[in-house]
């Protein structure tokens, strides 16, 4: 309460009149360091509180939480009632979260101040270096040099793996800071690692579409129930389904279904038969139909989906645990299940699994499993 903030101001005033002539600061800070909060009786945490209103206007000053003053001893010589409140132990204070965010500001910047000062081992280059040429992970509190972290991220960012900016501790899976992204590498390099950061977050939305138009692809918002989406920078109005110009009501021009029926009759067509299919259709249609079909048979033959994200993932070699690199979630390869993030082996040796002892097994195209040790 203020009265204890009155105490403290009265009792500091007969220290100056004790040590008069005397080194009077040492005897004051020696006090407040040491013997504050037995002289008020103090054992639990501070807490911010509202005083008594003045004037119409709150007042705010520090307190113990349920700690009152005794009725003896020097603190509690009057009572919060009788007593007549020192004018320094009341402070104005705008705003309580201000006061709070001031602290933490200031507790903040001197954890700082004395990290930069300390001498760390960084566990990637090995050599010891100051804390201002370090930076730490927030929650995992790993140190690395700025140097190293630098050409780490600068690699994962030119790479375009955004998500794997993590802590280079082996199975540590805190993530770098934007901030300390910022602060390490270039302002293109940055630009770059932002952009591919909110990309990648977009198209994990299924409320997010893309503008068609080659030269904008700005996201778009789609309403729910709606097929129609208008580009908010080019003011192209398409339709979400078929990405053509918005028909209204009329139904798609070309349905996936038409798309794999126009891929079938351009290919078994005569020459003149292709021509005038170019000509109804255009040859960039034709040549995009051509392209995607393709793509996605190839995709279907010699890849699966992630079950988190829908990424399509290839497998060449190497055990049935795998990462998307879309999402970085764990999957098995076998079952296309979700694996922990924590224990994603768990899966291979819990003999309740499907899975169960198929780490290293390999699906032949059949369906069938065998051991690739077999083949020695």
């Amino acid at each position: 309460m203020c009265t204890q903030l009155t105490a403290l101001c009265k009792h500091l005033d007969n220290l100056w009149e004790e040590n008069r002539g005397c080194v009077v600061l040492f005897a004051w800070m020696q006090f407040l360091k040491e013997e504050t909060l037995a002289y008020l009786n103090i054992t639990s945490p501070y807490e911010l509180k509202m005083c008594h209103q003045e004037n119409g206007q709150s007042r705010t000053s520090l307190f113990p939480l349920n700690s009152e003053l005794d009725g003896c001893g020097a603190a509690g010589a009057a009572t919060a009632q009788e007593e007549i409140l020192d004018e320094r132990a009341i402070q104005d204070v705008e705003s309580l979260s201000s006061l709070i965010r001031e602290i933490l500001d200031f507790d903040q910047a001197q954890q700082k101040k004395c990290f930069n000062s300390k001498m760390f081992l960084c566990s990637i280059c090995f050599s010891e270096k100051l804390g201002s040429d370090c930076m730490y992970f927030m929650e995992c509190r790993h140190i690395y040099c700025k140097s190293c972290l630098k050409d780490y991220f600068e690699i994962q960012i030119r790479d375009g793996q955004v998500h794997c900016l993590s802590c280079p501790e082996p199975k540590c899976s805190s993530v770098a800071t934007p901030g300390q992204v910022k602060e390490l590498v270039g302002e293109e390099l940055f630009a770059r690692y932002d952009r591919l950061l909110l990309q990648s977050s977009l198209d994990l939305m299924a409320d997010v579409v893309y503008c068609p138009r080659p030269c904008c692809q700005t996201p778009v918002m789609q309403e729910p129930g709606c097929t129609m989406g208008i580009c908010s920078s080019c003011n192209y109005a398409f339709c979400t389904l078929c990405k053509m110009t918005y028909h209204g009501v009329s139904p798609c021009k070309v349905t996936a279904e038409k798309l794999m029926d126009l891929r079938n009759e351009y290919q078994e067509a005569d020459e003149a038969t292709k021509i005038f299919l170019e000509q109804r259709h255009g040859k960039g249609v034709i040549k995009k139909v051509l392209e995607e079909m393709e793509s996605k048979e190839w995709l279907e033959k010699n890849s699966k989906a992630c079950p988190c994200c829908g990424t399509h993932i290839e497998k060449l070699d190497g055990c049935n645990k795998m990462t998307c690199t879309g999402c970085r979630q764990y999957f098995c390869w076998l079952c296309m299940g979700s694996l922990s993030r924590a224990n994603p082996y768990k899966h291979f040796n819990d003999a309740s699994s499907p899975c169960f002892n198929r780490l290293f097994q390999v699906m032949n195209v059949d369906g069938d499993f065998r051991d690739p040790e077999d083949d020695d």
